[in-house]
């Protein structure tokens, strides 16, 4: 049996350091670095979730899966942000994954993402690494999204792997 997976894509950061809104920038191929993050989601995933801050205008291309969440506690950081979206995806999805995508994350190869989709169930973390590095998207099994919902500040879901090391399955 298939394990289902809803995505949520975080765009809702004010890049600051970038200087300038990141996300409409083009890359080679025409798109937006925002359109080539949700593109690999989309293409996967039957329920895709982007996570903007409440004054963003949604994009014109987003594509029509999409379904925005909007929120005023990105303003208090991304653990702020991604608690108040989790909560939200929770009430309105059956999913039993949550992958979590940054929307500055162009190029994660489909390979990877079926890889760690394939490890994935309710009860286990699954994230990427390369030569020991951890990457993105992780994946939360349904029963860390309670922790999740916990997360305040301007720290992502590293605490929620911390606090469950046997949990966490390394592709």
């Amino acid at each position: 049996m298939t394990t289902t997976a809803v995505a949520l894509v975080l765009a809702a950061g004010h890049s600051q350091r970038f200087g300038s809104d990141k996300r409409q920038q083009r890359l080679d191929t025409g798109q937006t670095l925002l359109e080539a993050s949700l593109a690999l989601p989309c293409a996967r995933l039957a329920e895709v979730w982007l996570a903007l801050r409440d004054d963003d205008r949604a994009p014109a291309t987003l594509p029509a899966k999409v379904r925005v969440l909007q929120s005023g506690a990105s303003r208090l950081g991304l653990g702020h942000s991604i608690a108040a979206s989790v909560e939200r995806i929770a009430q309105a999805s059956d999913a039993q994954v949550l992958a979590l995508f940054l929307a500055d994350m162009p190029f994660i190869r489909p390979a990877t993402f079926e890889a760690l989709l394939a490890c994935a169930d309710a009860a286990h973390i699954c994230r990427p690494a390369y030569q020991g590095r951890p990457g993105h998207p992780v994946l939360f099994g349904r029963a860390f999204w309670p922790a999740l919902c916990q997360l305040e500040g301007d720290n992502g879901a590293r605490a929620v792997l911390q606090a469950h090391p046997g949990a966490v399955r390394t592709v």
